[in-house]
């Protein structure tokens, strides 16, 4: 967790993100009513389906550790460099960063290699963290974030300050959408592909978006999340 200078200096980064966010992209007023539309139904309906799944996967982690919270949550930067609070099952332990940070040969090949460790290497996750990660079932809680208006279903992938920078001046053009709970990113190979190639990927949507790219999209995460490929 970040404490509240680094907070502070994220937003300030951000905000001026958001100031110079005016990238000249074609207006498509019906596709954003209808993607809202969308965003708003189907994550409704998936959260009323998919409840008895939470309350399962609650009790699990209550017995596996009492004293955890069930859900992690995390500032990431979304559409115009807004600060919002991402939400996911906790598949790591408490102080997860700290104990990360503690052993500094294994921090630097986290930073290394895009941000992400193996998960028989990682010493944060859990091993029903192993499972909700390697199943996806860790980001059903993001689906709460479509229904704030913070998220999409579809769009590019949030990141935290430190990867905002991998996207050098077109940072705002990646800011320029609503980050999604799956993306053109996800179904080209997820955490196998890693940056500089995930910036291209992500503004490939930016420039590229609409309905029948994002059901597109949509069809191959079901795809991919059923033969969990690409999850770490």
């Amino acid at each position: 967790m970040m404490n509240l200078a680094q907070s502070k200096e994220m937003e300030a980064e951000v905000v001026e993100i958001g100031r110079l966010n005016n990238v000249k992209t074609e207006e498509k007023p019906y596709y954003h009513s209808a993607k809202r539309v969308v965003d708003v139904v189907c994550a409704l309906a998936a959260l009323i389906f998919l409840l008895p799944v939470f309350i399962f996967i609650a009790i699990m982690m209550k017995i596996n550790e009492p004293s955890g919270s069930v859900f992690f949550k995390q500032k990431r930067i979304g559409k115009n460099g807004d600060l919002f609070n991402i939400i996911k099952f906790r598949s790591m332990v408490l102080n997860a960063e700290e104990k990360l940070k503690a052993n500094k040969e294994l921090y630097q090949k986290y930073i290394d290699n895009n941000y992400k460790l193996e998960q028989d290497e990682d010493p944060r996750i859990t091993k029903l963290g192993r499972f909700l990660r390697k199943t996806s079932l860790d980001e059903l809680p993001q689906l709460i974030n479509v229904l704030k208006g913070e998220m999409s279903l579809v769009g590019p992938r949030p990141v935290v300050r430190e990867e905002l920078k991998e996207y050098g001046d077109r940072a705002v053009d990646f800011l320029s959408v609503k980050p999604g709970v799956t993306g053109y990113w996800q179904v080209s190979g997820r955490s196998d592909v890693g940056y500089p190639e995930r910036v291209d990927l992500e503004l490939f949507y930016v420039y590229n978006q609409s309905l029948w790219f994002d059901f597109k999209i949509l069809f191959r995460t079901v795809i991919i999340v059923l033969l969990k490929r690409g999850a770490y």
